[in-house]
């Protein structure tokens, strides 16, 4: 082991002590009862056999649901995949893959086996993983690498640092011309854009639900604070149209509070409300979707989509493509640094503050339905994958 690998490993060592109440305190939280447990303390979480496998870490739900395109291209091979959260791990499970969550680094050492090739999504850029596999004699290869416009300063404040991390990496497919340039600043070679491979996805409905006669405004993906500025909007929208709200948080452990805020708006603006759970019918006024995996069935039978995790400043926005495919009148905020390059090949979006919610809703009956005009190819990065 080289001295700052060494010293590097000591850190993540002293850090995990240092941490260690912590953990142990936040693995008995619904949100992390199985991800932290699994990647701090290796519960449930075997090695991958070594082999020739083709072993891609992800993040979260967005990265692993991207996958589906490429992975469609790989069939018969050994599919491995690791996540950070218990969302992608969810989704990561869908697949016919071996799925694990990723160690915490002090572990990666004693973890890891050498596979074929490791395959690492966006922004995973984590030390020991890269300089282990590579020493085992495995490929790494980053796809769908970005750098967001909120970060790239601190990365080059330690370019010395991500220059040795990206030493290791044959070759990095990224996501644009400015992302390519950021990479090639923080000393990267061999760096290529091929677009954002969420524009390869299929974007698909898992069920019909009957649209109800009245105009549908579903608010997707929302989190805190945000559900306030779409109710005020919308009991101010309600009074020059009969239309309809749902919602649908964007993680599963908000659904009460939500309901909570909604049921006090149903009451002093005279609105019925219901829970999605209990009927899919939008027999209401305003509905919470209090079920995972439903939003793209909502999109297919809505008339405007408003955004969320942009009107926040520290979400960085979600993934357009899926209300647009199904020709929302899309409005989000103004923060979406993660989704930037998404956001460029879908057209018609009002990008707004969240006290102009309203002005947006009333701007939706003047515009053309959202709509996404790209594609990628895929096919070369899979034969680099593949070594052909």
């Amino acid at each position: 082991m080289k001295p700052f690998t060494f010293l590097y490993f000591i850190l993540s060592v002293v850090l995990y002590l240092v941490a260690l109440p912590l953990l142990v305190y936040l693995s008995f939280k619904q949100k992390y009862k199985e991800s932290i447990p699994s990647r701090f303390f290796l519960f449930k979480n075997s090695r991958f056999n070594a082999g020739d496998g083709i072993w891609f870490h992800v993040c979260s739900l967005g990265e692993a649901r991207a996958l589906k395109p490429i992975l469609e291209l790989l069939k018969d091979q050994d599919i491995k995949i690791t996540t950070v959260t218990h969302t992608g791990q969810a989704e990561a499970k869908k697949y016919d893959a071996e799925v694990r969550y990723l160690p915490y680094e002090m572990f990666i050492p004693f973890w890891a086996k050498k596979q074929k090739v490791l395959i690492v999504l966006e922004a995973e850029f984590w030390f020991m993983l890269f300089t282990v596999m590579r020493a085992k004699g495995s490929r790494i290869i980053l796809l769908n690498a970005r750098i967001s416009d909120k970060s790239v300063k601190k990365y080059l404040q330690f370019t010395w640092f991500y220059k040795k991390l990206l030493s290791h990496v044959e070759v990095i497919y990224a996501q644009s011309e400015v992302d390519k340039n950021r990479f090639i600043a923080l000393g990267a070679r061999n760096v290529e854009v091929v677009g954002n491979i969420k524009l390869a996805a299929k974007v698909v409905k898992t069920k019909d639900y009957e649209k109800p006669q009245q105009e549908l405004i579903v608010a997707g993906s929302t989190h805190l604070g945000e559900e306030e500025s779409v109710l005020k909007s919308f009991v101010e929208y309600r009074k020059q149209s009969d239309a309809k709200l749902v919602v649908v948080p964007r993680h599963l452990e908000r659904f009460e509070s939500v309901y909570e805020l909604m049921q006090d708006y149903a009451n002093k603006n005279d609105l019925s409300l219901s829970r999605f759970s209990q009927d899919d019918k939008f027999t209401t006024d305003m509905v919470l979707v209090d079920k995972m995996g439903e939003l793209n069935n909502i999109y297919a039978i809505s008339d405007i989509a408003i955004l969320g995790g942009a009107f926040n400043q520290d979400v960085g926005g979600h993934n357009p493509l899926e209300p647009a495919h199904f020709g929302c009148k899309i409005i989000t905020g103004k923060h979406f640094f993660n989704q930037k390059e998404l956001f460029k090949y879908v057209y018609h979006v009002q990008y707004v503050e969240p006290d102009e919610i309203h002005k947006a809703l009333m701007t939706c009956k003047d515009l053309p339905p959202s709509m996404v005009e790209e594609k990628i190819d895929l096919v070369p990065v899979v034969n680099k994958i593949l070594g052909n």
